[in-house]
């Protein structure tokens, strides 16, 4: 086979991990107008400046526009500085917050149009949310904390307390069921009540800053713990932080908000290679960005690629054409044979082999397309080809030049970048 050239992959489309999936929740041009009436809201909505005719007419528009799609199963992540309108929107999910303008689909139900008793039944079957602040009763123990939004569904006694201590279990405080609030830490009280959302078993969960008042230890366990039950259930999640890395870590996409309205929605390492303006290029700056990018996140197309059956004397050619001290040896299908270097090209000649057979060798780095960056990158320069990515089958995909690595880390905040500008309203 003759060398191969494959184009370079260009950035990554705005997706969810995986495959497509039937999606679950639907905002439609969301809009969310704070002291007018819906006359005057309508009204100030309507003109050229929505935001300036809001504030003129007294009023405060926390949301504009705001428009996405959640696919079942999915960790969506709504993220933004104090007062960029991320709790807004997430609380309009379950009209916590009422929508002013547009439309929201819960499982093709028009949320915006429900009347008290069916919005009830969808906040009571559907949608449970988790609060930053615990939110529990004081003089509830913690399996009744757990327990409390079965009773407001009408459990039975003894289910109730067989679900909420299994949700406990599920949380790590299966032996804490008898405790009151003040009797746990933070992180424990926050494990309650995620406790008491799993326990009604909803198809979807809304956490608006639930890890926010917890230190930096006890909150990246708890991170941990719902990336092991997200691993477990599969729900679907609407997740609303400040912290990029936590929304880096958590999120299958990520929804940057500002002032209200959406800057850009797209998976988390598409983000931060990507970023839409120069508000999103500031407010990645300083993200860890070796734990976000992965090995396909940085791929590039393989310099060069051989056949078995090519003669070493040609291989040897193609090198020196292409000034590579080694190259990738593939099969009909792709697959990654071994690497050859211009040394054991030498050696085989001398031989007079008919092919590259035995000069094959294993001496390469092979990582799987989603390998973090932070993981692989001690290994880049070491070996006479890049670090290679392959997949399941063993096939070749690309390679993580060492140059590419050192530039994918090195996007640092420009010296004479404005700092992102904090929002004082909460």
């Amino acid at each position: 086979m003759s060398a191969t050239t494959y184009a370079a992959p260009g950035p990554a489309a705005t997706s969810t991990r995986g495959p497509q999936r039937e999606t679950v929740v639907a905002a439609e041009g969301l809009s969310k107008v704070y002291g007018l009436s819906d006359r005057q809201a309508a009204k100030a909505l309507a003109a050229a400046d929505p935001a300036g005719a809001v504030a003129a007419a007294g009023g405060y528009l926390g949301a504009h526009d705001v428009s996405f799609s959640v696919q079942r199963g999915e960790v969506f992540v709504i993220m933004g500085l104090s007062g960029s309108g991320k709790s807004t929107v997430l609380r309009m999910v379950n009209r916590l917050n009422e929508p002013t303008a547009g439309r929201l689909l819960v499982e093709g139900q028009d949320v915006t149009r429900l009347p008290a008793d069916r919005l009830r039944a969808l906040r009571n079957d559907t949608i449970s949310m988790v609060f930053q602040h615990f939110s529990l009763f004081p003089h509830r123990t913690v399996r009744d904390n757990a327990a409390y939004g079965l009773k407001v569904r009408g459990v039975a006694r003894a289910e109730r307390r067989e679900r909420a201590d299994a949700a406990l279990e599920r949380v790590g405080l299966g032996d804490r069921g008898d405790k009151l609030p003040h009797e746990l830490s933070g992180g424990m009280r926050q494990r309650v009540g995620l406790a008491r959302a799993l326990a009604v078993d909803p198809p979807v969960l809304l956490m608006d800053e639930p890890f926010s008042a917890l230190d930096p230890l006890i909150r990246r366990d708890m991170q941990d713990l719902l990336m092991q039950l997200q691993v477990e259930d599969g729900r679907t999640i609407l997740f609303v932080t400040h912290d990029l890395n936590e929304a880096m870590r958590l999120g299958d996409r990520v929804m940057v908000m500002r002032q209200g309205r959406v800057v850009q929605c797209a998976s988390g390492p598409e983000i931060v290679a990507h970023p839409a303006d120069d508000y999103v290029s500031e407010f990645v700056a300083d993200v860890d960005r070796a734990r976000v990018l992965t090995a396909a996140d940085l791929l590039r197309a393989p310099l060069l690629t051989l056949s078995r059956g090519d003669r070493p004397a040609d291989a040897l050619r193609r090198l020196g054409d292409n000034e590579a001290n080694g190259a990738f040896v593939v099969d009909d299908d792709g697959r990654l044979l071994g690497v050859v270097t211009d040394a054991r090209l030498v050696e085989a000649v001398r031989r007079e082999a008919g092919d590259l057979t035995g000069a094959l060798w294993d001496d390469y780095h092979a990582v799987a397309p989603d390998d973090l960056v932070g993981d692989f990158m001690h290994l880049a320069g070491r070996q006479v080809v890049p670090v290679t990515v392959v997949d399941d089958a063993g096939r070749l995909l690309g390679v993580v030049p060492r140059a590419t690595i050192l530039s994918s880390l090195s996007h640092a905040r420009p010296a004479d970048a404005a700092p992102v500008p904090e929002v004082a309203r909460a």
